[in-house]
């Protein structure tokens, strides 16, 4: 796995406060990068996403879906193109291979965003950033763990 040399600590209390982190953050995930998401069903990885988004003028938080059933969603932002992919369903790396990720993840414009990504060794390898979301005190608190290099 990858040494990531940086990192920064959040927490939000809300939906609509995963989404302004997601919005914050985007400044630390200059494309090209291959971010790994990880964290339990309902921990809000979606959510960062639908923040990041708008931040990169990419699709709104209604726009954002995920891609639990599809595997990609492609935004396009005003400079940057997002990738979004949800591996859950996937089991095997050679399911991984398929999915042409290394190509997308290779475009300059590119900001790879990984939903599952934890599940398959040739992905953390790779990874340039990684998101931890876990459950706070309560039901609603998310705390956040970012690391990149």
């Amino acid at each position: 796995m990858k040494e990531f040399t940086r990192e920064k600590r959040l927490r939000t209390r809300s939906v609509n406060g995963t989404i302004a982190l997601g919005e914050l953050i985007t400044e630390l995930l200059i494309a090209p990068k291959l971010v790994v998401l990880r964290g339990d069903l309902g921990m809000g990885k979606t959510t960062l996403v639908k923040g990041i988004a708008a931040a990169l003028g990419a699709g709104t938080a209604d726009d954002v879906t995920s891609p639990t059933f599809t595997l990609v969603h492609e935004y396009q932002g005003r400079k940057v193109r997002l990738i979004h992919l949800d591996l859950y369903r996937l089991d095997t790396e050679r399911e991984v291979e398929g999915l042409g990720l290394w190509e997308m993840a290779a475009a300059p414009d590119a900001l790879v965003l990984v939903e599952w990504g934890d599940k398959f060794n040739s992905i953390m390898e790779r990874a340039d950033a990684e998101i931890a979301i876990t459950q706070g005190e309560n039901e609603t608190e998310r705390l956040l763990h970012v690391r990149w290099s």
